[in-house]
């Protein structure tokens, strides 16, 4: 008895000490975020909209918010931007991504093996190595600055199958007797992928789509580079940065602040509502490799 007593109580104070610790993160994680909401909140007036050495507003008000809508801002526009550029993105990109680890889970031709480990070797190396050979490639063609838009998704999208790593982790766990059942009974390759495999997969079709979705909502420096001194192709991460960077920084930081509420708020919002197939889909991408 004395050792379990004493064993509940050495559990009860491990706990203690990581749920002090996980919330001592969590403020130092979330405090950058509250100044910014804060910020977002307080008058013009105070600081002429610019830094200032105190967190809470004296005056609270929704100026910064309402002339991000106003005539003089291109905030809308390049919140347009950004929704096109990650919306066709996430459809493109969780199309090839579902294709490819379909390919690859339930079929086996010769070369598969060298081709995953090839892209997956092709995977470890940074994207920004390509950076100024996919520049020049796209000036070429003309998706640069006033065509930044359609070049930004054509690169998002190209070669986004070689990310089937979780997708066919996923396909794995499915019972391939399901598919020999199908087989025997005539269906297609293609059928069997539409009508059979892609309803069992709602988790993992939902982790994609957001995984793609989130990469270019968020995307800076590759947007910055194709839509450079063309504001009206900007993405709103490119565009806030114009303000605070060539323009008044001391009359832009409040709106600025403004911004990245605004353009943080649909993300969150689609995080959170989806966040339980998220989860099932990574644990169950997880499984095999």
């Amino acid at each position: 008895m004395a050792e379990q007593k004493l064993h509940k109580q050495h559990t009860a104070l491990g706990n203690a000490i990581a749920y002090i610790l996980l919330v001592i993160l969590s403020i130092i994680w979330l405090f950058p975020f509250v100044c910014i909401v804060l910020q977002s909140f307080r008058a013009p007036s105070e600081g002429g909209g610019g830094m200032v050495d105190y967190l809470v507003p004296k005056t609270f008000s929704l100026a910064s918010y309402s002339w991000l809508f106003s005539a003089d801002s291109n905030f809308v526009r390049w919140f347009g931007n950004t929704f096109i550029i990650a919306f066709f993105i996430a459809l493109g990109q969780t199309c090839f991504v579902l294709m490819v680890s379909y390919a690859l889970s339930r079929t086996r031709f010769k070369g598969r093996t060298f081709l995953m480990k090839f892209w997956l070797i092709l995977g470890m190396f940074p994207g920004f190595l390509s950076m100024i050979c996919l520049y020049f490639l796209l000036k070429n063609v003309g998706l640069t600055q006033a065509g930044a838009i359609p070049g930004l998704i054509l690169v998002g999208v190209a070669s986004s199958g070689m990310g089937y790593y979780v997708c066919k982790g996923f396909f794995d766990t499915i019972p391939k007797t399901l598919d020999e059942a199908a087989r025997i009974d005539g269906a297609s390759r293609a059928r069997i992928f539409f009508t059979m495999l892609l309803p069992l997969s709602k988790p993992i079709i939902i982790y994609q789509a957001l995984v793609a979705f989130m990469a270019p909502w968020c995307d800076y420096i590759f947007a910055s580079y194709i839509a450079f001194g063309y504001s009206k192709s900007y993405n709103v991460a490119v565009g806030l940065y114009d303000w605070v960077n060539t323009n008044d920084y001391q009359g832009y930081f409040t709106r600025f602040c403004a911004g990245g509420v605004l353009i943080a708020v649909p993300i969150t919002a689609l995080f959170m509502a989806l966040q339980k197939y998220y989860v099932e889909g990574v644990t169950g991408g997880a499984v095999k490799g």
